[in-house]
């Protein structure tokens, strides 16, 4: 596997948002604007169960990510792959972790309501 290069590090310490393309049912595309973290073996997308980035990446989880730099939109790191784990397993962590880089914000707003995340979330592990 294939690392990202130490000069794009920086897109994942700071608000950059990325684009996440995963393959629907009848193999067309879907994208969907996502936050994403690194832990220098995987991206790690949080989503809330049910989503339909979700559902695809259960049912093929080759994947398609794009992360921008929030500075300079021609500085970007592509990375395509496949999904290795969608887990429940601290998956409440990992977004309020995303929840203070992207807002500011301790904890996710609404964590268990609408969007029904609390233990129901899960984060998916995208081989880079």
């Amino acid at each position: 596997m294939e690392r990202i290069s130490d000069d794009y590090h920086d897109l994942f310490e700071r608000k950059s948002f990325a684009n996440l393309a995963t393959l629907t049912p009848d193999g067309t595309p879907q994208i969907a604007p996502v936050w994403v973290g690194y832990d220098c073996d995987h991206l790690l997308v949080n989503t809330a169960k049910g989503r339909q980035k979700e559902k695809n990446v259960r049912r093929n989880p080759k994947v398609g990510i794009n992360v921008l730099d929030p500075d300079d939109p021609y500085r970007y790191v592509s990375v395509r792959g496949e999904v290795v784990e969608v887990t429940e397993d601290g998956a409440v962590e990992h977004i309020n972790e995303l929840t203070e880089r992207y807002m500011g914000r301790d904890e996710y707003p609404n964590l268990g309501e609408e969007e029904g995340r609390a233990s129901s979330s899960g984060f998916d592990r995208i081989a880079s």
